[in-house]
């Protein structure tokens, strides 16, 4: 299989390397450090950053609690958004401390390997500072950071999800907070490239909790059952450290989701023509 993955589809422990990430503030008294769990970045990658706020003595406090934007841009194209509220509100830093926070973001394949201009690698552009949500005109936004990270194709060998059968075509919504998902039948199957090695997995998906009441999710690979739960949010994100002997001997393996209760839209609600058997909504399968 070539290392190309249907849209869908946040880590192994790696000795930390940090990317010097340090840019003149245009906040004054205020400065970010960015670092990644992986040595190397690559799309179609799953990987722990932390971002370290620093105020300096010159530091003048904010009169407002500011959103944090965190962007990764290739060329025009908003590769990555992982904007967040810190948990020490901004209208409550101090002189000379550090807000940190570690996150899991996804930097999805994105990496034209057949195009004659490929020269081996890609750029990402970090951006990142502060703005009001509640600022619609943009204005509020200051950016602190901006920095170029070098990011390379997978690995040979990184496993390839193949979505083989019980899924729908895929579904976008930009406003939506998993952007875009494919729904699943009563039960999916997605044949995985076998590393033979310890893996990540990780499924991000969705439920229709005002249509379904206490749905439970399976997840199994081969006919050994993974995970069962119900979910007590409309949102989900689950991370398996998968070890080798769970994926058998042969080239490939079966991962199958499924739940105990299916629901066709037309007749669970109103004014639906929606006839599919839907399970639930998957966002992201990764393995690697």
């Amino acid at each position: 299989m070539n290392r190309k993955i249907l849209w869908m589809g946040v880590l192994f422990t790696a000795a930390l390397a940090v990317i010097s990430c340090q840019k003149k503030t245009r906040v004054k008294g205020v400065d970010l450090s960015v670092s990644f769990a992986e040595a190397t970045l690559s799309d179609n990658l799953m990987t722990d950053v932390t971002y370290k706020w620093k105020t300096g003595p010159d530091f003048k406090p904010f009169d407002r609690d500011y959103t944090i934007f965190v962007h990764y841009w290739h060329d025009s194209n908003l590769i990555v958004g992982d904007d967040y509220t810190p948990d020490v509100p901004t209208s409550k830093w101090e002189k000379n401390k550090e807000y940190s926070l570690k996150k899991r973001i996804y930097i999805p394949a994105f990496i034209d390997e057949f195009d004659p201009q490929f020269k081996g690698e890609e750029t990402l552009r970090l951006s990142s500072g502060f703005f009001n949500p509640f600022d619609r005109t943009g204005k509020s936004q200051r950016e602190v950071l901006s920095k170029k990270l070098k990011v390379l194709p997978p690995p040979l060998g990184t496993p390839e999800v193949i979505y083989e059968s019980g899924w729908y075509d895929l579904e976008i919504n930009r406003d939506s907070p998993l952007k875009q998902w494919r729904w699943t039948a009563k039960e999916a199957k997605c044949i995985v490239d076998n590393p033979k090695r310890d893996a990540l997995l990780v499924i991000r998906g969705g439920v229709n909790l005002e249509v379904v009441k206490d749905q439970k999710i399976i997840f199994k690979i081969n006919d050994l059952v993974l995970d069962e739960f119900v979910p007590d949010q409309g949102l989900f994100e689950k991370s398996y450290a998968v070890k080798k002997e769970q994926l058998g001997d042969k080239d490939e393996f079966f991962l199958t989701i499924a739940v105990d209760k299916p629901f066709i839209p037309a007749k669970a609600m109103a004014g639906s023509k929606d006839d599919r058997e839907l399970g639930i909504m998957v966002a992201l399968v990764y393995f690697r």
